[in-house]
């Protein structure tokens, strides 16, 4: 085997680690942050289930909630895409092992 041929291959190899250990460690940053945050999921999802989130929804549609309050919760579409994303986040972490 040629020196040249070795160092190169172990060259080559040092870089995949590099980029498998960055990913991983990214992946495990996102993976803690994601898990730290399931019981604000729960909440949420226990919010637009609830008799709550359909009386500030009127609210807002009729104009009871002032205009400078951040409301996307209140969005049908935006709350309801979250949650489904996320559930389709499980199913596919599930398929997966």
């Amino acid at each position: 085997m040629k020196k040249a041929e070795q160092i190169q291959r172990i060259t080559e190899m040092e870089n995949n680690m590099n980029i498998v250990s960055d990913a991983v460690s990214s992946l495990t940053a996102a993976i803690e942050k994601y898990l730290s945050v399931q019981v604000n999921i729960k909440e949420l999802e226990n919010y637009y289930a609830s008799p709550q989130w359909k009386e500030d929804f009127t609210a807002d549609e009729n104009g009871k909630i002032p205009c400078e309050i951040k409301r996307g919760v209140l969005s049908e579409d935006g709350i309801y895409n979250l949650l489904c994303k996320n559930q389709e986040l499980i199913e596919s972490i599930k398929k997966s092992f």
